[in-house]
């Protein structure tokens, strides 16, 4: 049995830990300064970047892309979340689907889970058989190295959460009105296999931990300090400078002229009280 396994019904953090919101919040303002510098270094130099998030249902995958992609522009940080795949891209080869998703020059693109589904949940679930799932794990690190070799910066982020904070979001994506888009019944059938999906990790750790791709985990029950230590880690794995910029400077409006505000009933929506 793994150590995390063995430590799956422990609580990782005493939640009086937890980082607080506004500790967070000016960790975080400073760290989105930073990743728009990376943004512009990214454009300026061309470089291709992929980041890859994995982890249970309720790690906190989510929240953490919106955390790094909050204060950028979605032209250059591109988020993928496919769907399930179509009858005919269950006819392809398997990362047939995920190719034409990859980074081009200028961009960082994040997967909210990728290629990693038929190691996780496909397998886990049924929704491949254990020989296609062994066969995956054979030759996604070839797959894995022709990206780096083409020039791809690849990041793979694994969010671990316990067991009673898996529980404890998943009760209140129920209870939440604002979080009940959240919940799937692929959640809820998946919940009972908290140790089917321990063994699934493990083994794609032990076959995809390379060292031209390596796994990096972040432990996720507190959500905030989570998201704070993967942006200052993604900050760090790819090299960046302050590119260079024209410093920007308001231009004179011109002048009024003739021009008039029109005599228009403008239909203006109502304040709230």
């Amino acid at each position: 049995m793994s150590k995390a396994e063995e430590n799956a019904d422990k609580v990782k953090r005493n939640p009086a830990d937890k980082l607080k919101r506004k500790d967070y919040e000016k960790r975080l303002a400073g760290l989105h300064v930073q990743l728009v510098k990376l943004q512009e270094w990214v454009k300026f130099k061309g470089l291709k970047v992929c980041v890859v998030f994995e982890g249970r249902d309720g790690a906190g995958k989510g929240g953490a892309i919106k955390a790094i992609t909050e204060r950028v522009s979605p032209r250059v940080f591109r988020v993928v979340a496919l769907p399930a795949p179509t009858e005919r891209e269950k006819s392809q080869m398997y990362s047939q689907r995920y190719v034409p998703f990859l980074p081009a020059a200028g961009e960082v693109v994040i997967f909210d889970r990728s290629w990693y589904n038929r190691a996780g949940v496909e397998r886990v679930m049924g929704f491949c058989t254990e020989q296609q799932a062994k066969h995956f794990l054979e030759t996604v690190p070839l797959f894995e190295k022709m990206m780096v070799e083409s020039g791809i910066i690849l990041l793979k982020y694994w969010l671990e959460v316990s067991a009673e904070e898996q529980t404890r979001r998943l009760k209140d994506r129920i209870n939440d009105g604002r979080k009940t888009w959240k919940l799937t019944p692929m959640d809820l059938k998946s919940y009972s296999r908290w140790f089917d999906y321990s063994r699934a990790r493990d083994e794609m750790f032990k076959a995809t931990d390379t060292p031209w791709a390596p796994w990096f985990v972040a432990e996720s029950d507190d959500k905030r300090r989570a998201r704070l230590n993967i942006i200052t880690h993604l900050l760090s794995q790819v090299p960046y400078s302050k590119a260079p910029r024209q410093k920007a400077a308001l231009p004179k409006r011109q002048k009024r002229g003739k021009y008039r505000e029109p005599d228009y009933p403008f239909k203006y929506i109502p304040e709230v009280e």
